[in-house]
């Protein structure tokens, strides 16, 4: 028969020294250490699992919503923050460092929400401020109205230069 422990005794038994002989000496020394490694190991492995299983309980795929942004801008807008809301609900706000900044620049892709919401119609609104042509404050609005399927909707933010207007432009689009 065997007995099932909890992530939280693995990690107990992780933390606790290894028994020490009578006479002071540590005969078969790397048996514990593998079998010490080997439970690090299943911990490690059932934490990962735990973890995708709460992430599908939380997000079911049938309601699931994620809006992601990417910049492609550099001449005229510097991003300091976004404010998303879906349905005139805020849902997220982000402040962005110089490093985020840069790694957006550098063709990262930064998830600003998942969340769950019916089938159905929605309206996403994001706010984008930052520094514009000329070092100005700016702040703008990009919006989309989205219908939400049986499936999960992906949508992202895209913040482009436009040499011909010379000033950034935002666009929301849903993911094919």
């Amino acid at each position: 028969m065997r007995i099932l422990a909890s992530p939280l005794l693995l990690a107990l038994a992780l933390l606790a020294p290894a028994p020490a002989f009578a006479d002071g000496s540590d005969r078969d020394a790397s048996a514990p250490d593998a079998e010490l490694r080997a439970l690090k190991q299943e911990l490690v492995a059932l934490n990962r699992d735990l973890f995708l299983l709460e992430e599908e309980l939380l997000f079911p795929a049938s309601t699931q919503v994620a809006v992601y942004l990417s910049m492609d801008v550099g001449k005229y807008f510097a991003l300091d923050a976004v404010e998303l809301s879906i349905n005139n609900q805020r849902v997220a706000k982000y402040l962005y460092t110089e490093r985020e900044v840069d790694a957006l620049h550098r063709g990262g892709v930064h998830r600003l929400y998942l969340g769950n919401l019916k089938t159905g119609s929605h309206e996403l609104v994001a706010v984008l401020t930052g520094r514009g042509p000329q070092g100005r404050e700016y702040r703008r609005a990009a919006s989309l109205d989205f219908d939400k399927g049986l499936g999960p909707q992906q949508l992202e933010l895209v913040l482009q230069d436009s040499e011909a207007l010379q000033q950034p432009t935002f666009q929301v689009r849903a993911w094919e």
